[in-house]
Parts: structure tokens; sequence; C-alpha cells
């Protein structure tokens, strides 16, 4: 059960920084290189030099990106631009956001969680990580000691949930607020009153956590707690490294959006599109739609039609098969598909649309055998207008438009012990970072 406790974050000195919204970014692995320039030109304080440095052709062993936000990172807490609270709080944080023309909201508190590996004690995760995302935040976190953006973690909902709860324990007046660049309103309370603490305690104290978003960062943790405890002569077990910063929020909550995760392609030797139709059409009935008059009534158009069909059973969009129309796939049987699955993999797990287009196309039908093959051919966005821009503009050969993943089913995985392949779902909105951060480093 999670052991979640407060801390002492470091967070930007409001006196020096006037606008606070000029100095957060969204996490390193949905920030482009175009986005990541307009970062560093917003604010030379900005986060982005911490969360994701530039790399420049100069750049050694001993100097690099990661050296370079260590460096920076001491600068700015020597300047007094990052400074350190004196006592330990909970962070809670409330984003405001409009989804579908809807006002929305979502509750979340930032705490430090144990590192207790995965399963019944602890954290329980949902998809598989890239080697190489791991080892490139682990050489930041070696180089900073710092958790620079929190992860995203979930509790199953209880009566009183967390969006009851938060609300009761803060005031109207945020300790600050900012807006992002899709603008999404986040306002955090700082909250250090040790009745209110000891309160937040309880409530968590036999709750099972789930990684909602930040796999890769939690696996860092994992890594960099075993490197730490190798190198240990004594030790407490309450060193800042057996932590990691979370934002829990309730999965009940109205505000917890689990968006479809799209794929794109893009094959050294792509198979000729009327051997590739062949290949599917074994295997899945294939159904054309058009485009409509512009791109976003066509995404509109489209993600009906396969949420529509997935609610009969699993439904795939493909775009660039046949010039600018989407195949929708669906199974011509469902039984025969599964056998095509391995065996060993959990009933949820073998549900899931996102593990018959890995297992099944990319792996049995385009030769992507290996998970490695995986991550150099395939990429991944959110957002399905930028799916098909980026086939139409010939960087990609082919889109897969995927449906949201029900969180009841992301949790149902995680119990069963599975994981889904890398990336599949996209928890909205993403949680900010720059709001405050967990040292490793003792007090």
């Amino acid at each position: 059960m999670a052991d979640v406790r407060p801390f002492r974050g470091i967070r930007y000195n409001v006196e020096l920084i006037r606008d606070p919204s000029s100095v957060i970014s969204p996490p390193y692995d949905v920030v482009s290189s175009e986005e990541q320039g307009l970062y560093y030109q917003q604010s030379p304080y900005n986060v982005i030099r911490l969360e994701l440095g530039e790399d420049r052709p100069s750049d050694t062993l001993e100097s690099n990106r990661y050296t370079r936000a260590a460096e920076t990172l001491r600068d700015w807490l020597h300047q007094g631009i990052l400074r350190r609270d004196d006592t330990p709080a909970f962070y809670v944080l409330r984003h405001r956001f409009v989804r579908q023309g809807i006002l929305a909201s979502r509750w979340g508190l930032v705490a430090r969680v144990r590192l207790e590996g995965e399963g019944a004690a602890g954290a329980r995760a949902h998809e598989v990580v890239l080697e190489s995302r791991v080892r490139d935040r682990l050489n930041l976190l070696r180089s900073c000691r710092v958790n620079v953006s929190p992860i995203l973690g979930m509790v199953r909902p209880q009566d009183p949930g967390l969006p009851t709860i938060l609300p009761r324990l803060v005031g109207p007046e945020a300790d600050v607020s900012v807006l992002d660049r899709q603008g999404v309103i986040h306002s955090m309370w700082v909250v250090s009153d040790q009745k209110r603490v000891a309160q937040i305690c309880k409530a968590l104290a036999d709750r099972t956590v789930y990684i909602a978003d930040g796999h890769h960062r939690y696996e860092t943790a994992v890594t960099y707690q075993r490197e730490r405890k190798a190198e240990s002569v004594s030790r407490t077990g309450d060193e800042p490294y057996e932590f990691v910063m979370m934002t829990l929020a309730d999965a009940g909550d109205p505000g917890m959006f689990a968006l479809p995760a799209h794929r794109l392609l893009r094959l050294p030797n792509p198979p000729e599109p009327s051997h590739l139709k062949d290949d599917l059409d074994c295997l899945f009935a294939l159904e054309y739609l058009e485009p409509r008059d512009s791109p976003g009534e066509t995404l509109e158009s489209w993600t009906w039609a396969l949420e529509e069909r997935a609610a009969h059973g699993m439904a795939i969009g493909m775009y660039g098969l046949h010039g600018r129309r989407l195949a929708v796939l669906t199974p011509r049987d469902r039984s025969r598909l599964d056998e095509l699955l391995p065996a060993e993999r959990s009933q949820e797990w073998k549900n899931l649309d996102v593990a018959v287009l890995h297992w099944v196309i990319l792996r049995r039908i385009m030769g992507l055998g290996s998970t490695e093959q995986q991550e150099q051919c395939v990429a991944y966005t959110g957002d399905g207008r930028d799916a098909i821009s980026r086939v139409d503009s010939g960087e990609f050969q082919l889109a897969f438009l995927m449906n949201a993943i029900p969180i009841s089913s992301i949790l149902a995985v995680a119990d069963a012990g599975d994981r889904m392949p890398p990336k599949s779902t996209y928890f909205y909105p993403k949680l900010p970072t720059g709001m405050v951060m967990y040292p490793l480093w003792d007090d």
C-alpha cells in the first residue's frame, strides 16, 4: 500500500519571477523540437532548460545537456530564482480546462511516494517502457539529483474521493496559478499545516497507486534507487532516493481524461499497398471513410465512426493505405485474432485494440518483430489532425488512429500484472513541469 509523505519542495521564487506562466513547460516527452525552442525563448528561467535541454554539436561526456541542467539548477538556487521550502508540505493542484466545449477541472496531490517496485506493494504499471527513454531520464537524474517533473498516479475512487477531500483543505486563493500554451489553468496550494498533512496521509494510507503517466520516470527512479543503495554503507530506509515525486489523482474524477494515443509509421522498406491490403483482408474487414470539407470536420467524423464501431468490438483507423480515405479495420473473427496473441497474456490485455495493432499488425503483418524495431519506426501523437497531416506531408507513410482506452481497462490490465505497448494512453491535461520539484539530497 502507498507510503505517501510531504516533502520540502523546490519552487520558483515569485518575488523574482513575476510571470510564473513563462517558466513552466509540458513534460519532456510531449515537447517537439520546435516547441523546445519556443520555451527557451519564453524566459531565460524556463524549466525546459532542466527538463529537456538543447543538444549542442560540441557536447562531450563531460559537458552536455545533462551537466548543463545540473549547472543551471545550482545557479538558479544560488541566485534565489529557485527556493526550497522550509517546511515539508503537500502541494494541491487544480487543473481547469475546456473539454468538448465544457469547463472541466481535475484535482491532484503532489507528494513523495515510496518506491517499492511493482505489484502488490508498489505502484502498478500498465505500459511497457522504452530503454532509450529510461537512459535519457537516468542521465538527467544522476546529474541533477532532482525530480523535475511529477509522475501522474491514480488511486481508485472511494467515498470521499480526492475531488471532495482536496478542495476542503485549501483556501480560495492559490499560492500560484499559471496558464499553459494549451489554455489550461494550473493552480497550486502549499499545504504544510500538520493537522491537514495528517488528514491527507490517513486518507491515502491504504490505497494502491497506479501509474497513469510517467512510466519511464518511475522506472528511472527505481533504477536510481538501486544504484544509490549499492553505494550506501549505512541506510535508514527513508533516504530521499527511496521516494519519487507523484501527483496523485482520483481515477473517478470527472476531469480525468485518457485520450487516444495515435501511431505514426515510417518503414525503411514499406510494403506495396496492394500486398498490405491482401494481408490485412485475411483478418480484418476494411471499410473506407471519405474526408469531409475541413480537417476538423474530417477528424470529428472519423473519430465518431471509430467510437461507434468499437462499441461492437474493436476498431482501428488506418490512414495512408488508400489516398486520403480512412480505412477502418474491424476483425472478421475475433477468436482467430486471439489465437495470434501470446497465450500467456491476460484476457484484459488481449481485449485491447492497441495490443492487436502492435502484436498482429506491426509484428506479424509488417515484420516489426522486436520492440527495438518498433521504437525506430513508430512515433506517437495525441493529436489526430497532427497524425493525418504528417502522413500527407510525406514525413510518415501510415497513421493508425486509435480509440481511447477506458480508465477501467487501464486499471484492469495493471491489476492483472500486464503491460500495454508503449504510449498506449494519453492522459489530459498533461501535468505542468516547473510548479514544484523534489530534491533527492538530504535535508
